[in-house]
């Protein structure tokens, strides 16, 4: 029998094909515990997470006087009037804990049998962890999650603004059971009232003393940010004017009618000090619920960043199109993610929800990579920003990219240049700034400016 004798060098080796082999199976799960507001290393460049540690803090508010509109009396058509109790979280610029626990977000998503299956989620943020104020005070980020969703579902967006100084607050606006087609009403009206309520309760906590906002928030500087029907109630909340005739037909008693254009509530719904207006996926712009029409949507004349896949297969590329064509009034942006699907604004799918294809599909999409989705995406969102919110306006060059990303070219490099520098998307390279060599492919990002250049 042939025996094989193993010197030390063919052990070293051995145990670096084994460690590999060990690494490569546990990959999978090495990066389910990285957070996803935590971008890679191919993320592009304005993806990274900024100076600040991050707290999170969660709080009640109550928004008083909202029709129940899922328990309207048949007899009457009239829906009792409540106060409605939301769930906040709050993400903001804290003061750094380098030996306190990090968070684990705990959330539940519903499964096709319309059970609900909890699920954990890693972050960055310090529980309650003291703020800095010292370059306070910030923006003020309202972020609405999507139909059935949750915020912690969005902690990849709300970690990395708050650690680039921003403060975000995210309410849990308990949707009716995403099956229940009779529930579509009750979001349709409560999701813009919950934005407009989130950022005038907390615009004048900040300036009347409160603990926590007073200080930190800087009530003249707002953002909405929403991804799906959260996208739907930020452009409704930020500006877009609702369809009469679509208001009338949603549900029995007219209440949404009353937030429409003209309609006796519709100022209710504005917001002083809006600066920007971030919608990823939104619902509204075409379908059977066609939210604006081309005069609703003339009215929004915030700066607008629009995200979407071309490839939606729950509110269609036409919905986002829709808005990015009829917006004319703002200036508006639209990435595409080509061959992406609805499923770009949530982190990545947690151990819990990957057994069932249901569970798993909301949150990844079927060819695009999440943390790539969530690299590009904090990546065009932290420029805009930067631009027309912080005024930065050396940011903009980020902006103003060729469309196609497939078209830019970038000539060899020079000797010595490192693999992973970022293009300056100048002096002849015209791959989109910001990106590395080779990774800005499958997208693209169109730019109109609002009527009359403003």
């Amino acid at each position: 029998m042939f025996v094989r004798v193993l010197t030390a060098s063919h052990l070293t080796r051995l145990a670096t094909v084994v460690a590999s082999l060990f690494l490569l199976a546990a990959g999978p799960m090495a990066r389910a515990q990285t957070p996803y507001s935590e971008p890679g290393v191919e993320a592009p460049e304005l993806a990274k997470l900024g100076p600040h540690a991050v707290g999170v803090h969660t709080l009640t508010l109550v928004e008083p006087g909202v029709p129940d509109v899922l328990h309207i009396d048949k007899s009457t058509h009239k829906a009792p009037i409540i106060d409605r109790s939301l769930t906040v979280e709050v993400w903001y610029p804290a003061t750094s804990q380098p030996s306190a626990p990090r968070v684990v977000y705990e959330g539940a998503m519903e499964s096709e049998d319309t059970t609900l299956t909890a699920f954990q989620t890693p972050g960055i943020a310090v529980r309650d962890a003291p703020a800095d104020k010292g370059a306070a005070p910030y923006p003020l980020v309202v972020m609405a999650h999507g139909y059935s969703g949750t915020p912690v579902a969005m902690s990849w967006l709300a970690e990395n603004l708050a650690s680039k100084g921003y403060v975000v607050v995210a309410a849990h606006h308990m949707d009716p059971a995403y099956g229940d087609k009779g529930g579509f009403v009750g979001p349709a009206l409560w999701r813009p009232l919950d934005i407009a309520f989130l950022a005038h309760t907390v615009q004048a906590r900040a300036k009347g003393g409160d603990a926590l906002f007073a200080g930190l928030v800087d009530p003249s500087r707002v953002v909405l940010a929403g991804y799906s029907m959260g996208g739907y109630g930020a452009i409704t909340a930020g500006g877009a004017g609702l369809s009469p005739l679509t208001a009338s037909l949603a549900g029995p008693g007219g209440y949404l009618s009353a937030y429409a254009r003209g309609g006796p509530q519709a100022a209710d719904l504005h917001i002083e000090g809006l600066k920007a207006v971030i919608a990823i996926a939104p619902a509204g712009g075409s379908g059977f619920f066609s939210a604006w029409d081309g005069e609703g949507l003339h009215q929004l004349n915030t700066p607008l960043l629009l995200i979407a896949g071309d490839q939606d297969k729950t509110v269609g590329y036409a919905s986002p199109k829709t808005i990015f064509d009829h917006a004319t009034r703002a200036d508006r942006y639209l990435l595409t993610f080509h061959q992406g699907g609805h499923s770009i604004g949530m982190n990545g799918a947690p151990a819990t929800m990957r057994s069932r294809l249901w569970d798993e599909d909301w949150f990844e999409d079927p060819v695009w990579r999440k943390d790539r989705v969530i690299g590009v995406n904090l990546h065009f969102i932290t420029a805009f920003l930067d631009v027309y919110v912080k005024g930065d306006s050396s940011a903009a060059a980020y902006l103003n990219v060729i469309p196609n990303s497939n078209d830019g070219v970038w000539p060899p490099p020079k000797p010595g240049a490192p693999y992973s520098a970022y293009s300056p998307g100048a002096d002849g390279i015209t791959v989109w700034k910001g990106f590395q060599r080779n990774h800005a492919t499958g997208l693209s990002f169109e730019h109109k400016a609002a009527e009359g250049g403003g």
